[in-house]
């Protein structure tokens, strides 16, 4: 198999997935933000805590 028809093929198969490629319907982007970030900023609580000088 040469390089040129192994990128077409390529090239097809990336066409043919991006059709039916996509977010969730049921994931909100700024849900999955928010709860990202609520996260975080625990972990930071959290460790702010057990890191303080005595």
């Amino acid at each position: 198999m040469s390089f040129p028809s192994t990128a077409a093929q390529l090239v097809t198969l990336a066409a043919e997935g991006g059709e039916h490629s996509g977010n969730h319907e049921s994931l909100s982007p700024y849900l999955t933000g928010g709860g990202a970030l609520f996260v975080l900023l625990l972990l930071l609580w959290i460790t702010t805590r057990f890191n303080r000088d005595r």
